[in-house]
Formats: structure tokens, sequence, C-alpha cells
């Protein structure tokens, strides 16, 4: 039953998000903001995030499930509410604030891992990919939509009144603490900023190396990601409903390969094999992508693409958590969400200057030769591996 309300909570949670996102650049475009500043914008969301997410991963570890999600729920509801009164380029920074602890998918994320076994947990996880995508098509044909009818505040409000319903269904469903393995007397008296705690993570076997590899394989697809809106408005050319309907069919794809697709994969293939398959199609979707020049050409290369960034996240999460204790799953995942905040932090600035100084392809071509070279490193070690065993 929790899970199920979970589930429900992610494609809330991802409706609103995606409905913001329909918003806020055409807001942005209003109050007079350039590419250049959308990026600060944005750099100042992953900045926050980037140092809330280990954070209230180790709340969510201390004080349990019920608390982590509300306090990530209220914090949203805010977040809208502040936008819905942005009338001046100072508050829609303002209306960022909160999203230092808006962090709804890593908390249920870690409801997800304390109730799964661990050879299910790659599945468990690409189902909340799966409401994922029912939220990107919901969000963005619902921002699209309402923000061309009734204008931006109007779904900033509609965006704050999904945020509180949210609220009620973890206030009502979500038990206090989902953890098989309570924290210690001595854990509990931590403080929930403890920089040793988190990087304590970090010396777990094999911990730091897919940490790495997270970070730098999962940074040129983020800079696509993180720039996607500014590229749509200023290289394709699309107004805020065609945006929407184009999310949608993003979130149409998702729901396909995190749905039908991945759950299959993890069970018939070994973790390793399939993250050195999602880095392998990240690469050739890199390419295509530095030589895309209209929607059409975009839509085909979102598969493929969706496809490897799903298997690649999912992977990477499943390979973490089960490297830690259960008690500490949490913190791991404030982590793996950290490395998202740090894409839309230093992704926007990266992006904004390649963008403006050598165009879209750029883009796609260091997505591709970063992702050749982490495919090479992972393809040597397991051939090493094979060989030794071998032996």
């Amino acid at each position: 039953m929790v899970i199920y309300v979970v589930y429900i909570i992610v494609s809330l949670d991802v409706t609103w998000m995606f409905l913001q996102f329909s918003v806020t650049p055409y807001l942005a475009k209003k109050l007079g903001f350039d590419t250049l500043w959308f990026g600060y914008l944005q750099t100042t969301v992953g900045l926050i995030q980037l140092i809330g997410g280990p954070m209230f991963g180790r709340f969510g570890d201390l004080f349990g499930a019920r608390a982590a999600l509300s306090l990530a729920c209220a914090a949203t509801t805010v977040s809208f509410l502040l936008l819905a009164v942005a009338n001046h380029p100072v508050l829609l920074f303002v209306h960022k604030l909160p999203t230092v602890f808006m962090h709804v998918l890593p908390a249920c994320q870690m409801v997800v891992t304390d109730l799964s076994e661990p050879e299910k947990r790659a599945e468990a996880l690409s189902k909340l990919g799966l409401c994922f995508g029912i939220g990107m098509i919901a969000g963005s044909t619902l921002g699209g939509n309402i923000s061309t009818r009734y204008g931006e505040t109007f779904a900033a409000c509609v965006g704050a009144a999904g945020s509180a319903f949210s609220l009620l269904l973890v206030l009502n469903f979500i038990p206090k603490s989902t953890k098989s393995e309570a924290p210690s007397t001595e854990n509990q008296n931590k403080k929930v900023f403890s920089l040793r705690e988190i990087t304590r993570l970090m010396k777990f076997p094999g911990v730091t190396r897919i940490f790495l590899i997270k970070i730098i394989a999962g940074l040129p697809s983020g800079i696509f990601q993180v720039m996607f809106s500014i590229i749509a408005m200023d290289f394709f050319k699309l107004e805020a409903q065609q945006n929407g309907y184009l999310m949608a069919y993003f979130g149409i794809v998702q729901m396909v390969v995190q749905g039908g697709v991945i759950g299959r994969l993890t069970s018939r293939f070994p973790e390793k094999s399939l993250l050195l398959l999602s880095i392998g199609v990240t690469a050739g979707v890199g390419l295509a992508q530095a030589y895309m020049q209209t929607v059409f050409q975009l839509c085909l290369t979102v598969t493929p693409w969706i496809f490897s960034l799903s298997v690649f996240n999912v992977i990477t999460d499943s390979m973490l958590t089960k490297s830690v204790p259960s008690s500490d799953t949490g913190t791991m995942l404030g982590l793996c969400s950290s490395v998202q905040s740090l894409v839309r932090t230093i992704g926007p600035t990266i992006g904004g200057f390649l963008y403006m100084n050598y165009g879209l392809a750029s883009i796609g071509l260091i997505e591709f030769f970063v992702n050749i070279v982490v495919f090479v490193y992972l393809l040597y070690r397991q051939l090493g591996k094979t060989e030794r065993q071998k032996e």
C-alpha cells in the first residue's frame, strides 16, 4: 500500500515540476531575462540543491520518511506561491530558495529502497521512472495549456494547490519510518549536516568509482537537459504550448522505457553490463545530437537518449544503495541527487557558453567524446576482470 501511495506522490510531484518548467522560461523572458541570466537562475537552483541534497538525505535517515516527504512537499508549495507573486527579476530568484528542501523524488526513492529486496531494487526504482514519465506528460501538457490560456500566475497557483494535496497524502499514508534497520542512538544524536558522516559512505568498496562515473558520464547529458528549454525556444523556435507537447512526447517515451524495458533488462543482465550499454548508447546519441537540425530529428534521437539516461540513473542508484548499509540509503540517495544538482549548478553556465559561442553541435560532440572515454575505460576494466578470472 505504502509503495503505491509513493508512486502517486511521485507522479503528482513530477507533474507540478514540469508545469513549472513549462512556465518559468516564458515568465523569465517576460521579465527581461536573456539566455545568460536564465542560465544564472538555473545555476542558483543547482547550487541550492547541491547543498541541500546530502543534508536532506541524512535528515531522512535520522527522522524518517514521513518527516522528509512532508518537508519536501511543504517547500514545493511555498516555492509555487512565491512564483505566483513573482513580478520582478529578483522575486524569480527568491522563489528558488525553498528548493534547498525540494527533494520529493529522492525521499520517495529512499522509501522504495527501504521496502524493496536488493535483487529487485533496480526494477522497483525503474517504476518510479514510469511515474516520472506520467508526470512529465501531464505537467508539460497542463503547463503549456494553462499558461497560454490563463497566464503564468494561475499555473503557479495550480502547482501550489497540487503540492499541498501531495502533503496531505504524505501525512495520511506514509509511516514515520520505513527502515528495517533503525539508526543507532549514537547516530540519532549526530547533526543532520555532518560532513564526516556523509563522506564516510565514499569509503565503502566501489562507491567512489561508481560515484565519479555518475558525475563524469552524466554531466554532458545533463548540460543538454538543463539547456533544453532554451534550445527549444531559441534553436527550434517553439512556443510554450508546442514545447509542452514535445515534453509530453518525451514523457511517453520515458514511460515505455521505464515501465516496459528496464525491469526486463535488469532481470536478465548484470548491472555492470547495463551500465556499459547505457554509456555506449549515450555516446552515439551525442554524435546524432551534434548534427540534428529539425524537431523531427530531435524526436528521433529522444528514444535512445531517454533509454540510456534512464538505465544509467537507475543502475548507478541501485549499485550505490546496495554498497552501503540500509540505515544510510537516504544519505546515499541524497548524494546521488546532488549529482543532478551539480549538473544544474555548472550545466547552464557551461551550456550557455558553448551554445552562444559554438552552437548546439558543441554540446552533442562533448557528450560523445566524454562518454566514449568512459565506455572504453569500463570495457577495458571488465575485460581485464574476465581475463583474471580465466587464469
